[in-house]
This record gives structure tokens, C-alpha cells and sequence, in this order.
């Protein structure tokens, strides 16, 4: 099992400039909120589950990617995705499924456009280009400049 400190350092290679970082740390965490409320917008037979499986499912599978490569990242990525998939849940609750619908599409595209801002001001290409496994590393190279903020080993 590939350690996730090797794909950090890569990422990190490719996000030099404070610029296109800072515009990261806003775009990444919203681009992985609007992915699982897209998910929790997928109809789901109610004999089968409730509303929001998908958004789970896919949560749960992403944390089998996180969790053998980093303890300590798998379990900040754990708790950043259920407070996301309990923020869906009461956007839903106050404003309807289609609001959360529209919502999730439009802050998806503002943020992936923010995104390659970012790339252009870097003057690098995005990594997934490279690798579509770093669409995974971006949340966690996210959350270790918060634990390495915090002093928090990772």
C-alpha cells in the first residue's frame, strides 16, 4: 500500500505559488461538497435506501483510498464528510432537493473555474492531467496544510 506522503510531495510540486494555493484551499473543500450533494441529488428506490446513499457510498469507498495511506488524514477526511453529507441533509430539509440540485451544479463550476485560475496564475497544468488519482490527493494535501497549521502529524 503506496504511502500518501510521495503523492503530497508531487501535489505540492504542482501548487507552488500562494496565489493558485490559497484559491485551493477554498476550491477543493467546495468542489468535494458539491460532488457528495450532486451524489445525494441521484434518486434512490426508498425500499432500497434513503435519500443521500450515493453521497455515502461514494464517501465510504473514498475513505478505503485515504485511510490505509494516512490514519490520521482518513479519519480529518472522515469527519469533513460527514459534516458535509449532514450539511446536505439540512439543505435539504430547509430548501428542497432541487435548490440543493442547483446549488451543488453551480458551486461546482465557480470552484473548478477558480481552480483553473489557480493553474493559470501557476502556469502549471492541474495534476490529475497526470494522474486522475490526484482528484483523491487534492482533499488530503488540502487538509494536511491544515494539520501542518495546527502541528499535527499526518
Amino acid at each position: 500500500m503506496r504511502s500518501i506522503h510521495p503523492w503530497l510531495e508531487k501535489y505540492g510540486e504542482d501548487h507552488q505559488h500562494p496565489t493558485n494555493q490559497a484559491i485551493h484551499l477554498v476550491c477543493v473543500p467546495l468542489i468535494v461538497w458539491s460532488v457528495i450533494a450532486l451524489l445525494w441529488t441521484v434518486p434512490v428506490p426508498t425500499a432500497f435506501a434513503r435519500p443521500g446513499a450515493w453521497a455515502g457510498a461514494a464517501c465510504f469507498f473514498a475513505l478505503l483510498f485515504y485511510w490505509p495511506r494516512s490514519r490520521a488524514l482518513g479519519a480529518g477526511i472522515f469527519v469533513a464528510f460527514a459534516l458535509m453529507l449532514y450539511g446536505c441533509h439540512l439543505f435539504v430539509a430547509a430548501f428542497g432537493m432541487q435548490a440543493l440540485l442547483y446549488t451543488a451544479i453551480a458551486v461546482f463550476v465557480l470552484a473548478w473555474i477558480g481552480q483553473f485560475i489557480g493553474h493559470r496564475i501557476e502556469g502549471r497544468k492541474p495534476s490529475f492531467f497526470t494522474d486522475l488519482v490526484y482528484l483523491l490527493i487534492g482533499p488530503a494535501w488540502t487538509l494536511s496544510k491544515l494539520y501542518r497549521k495546527l502541528g499535527w502529524s499526518y
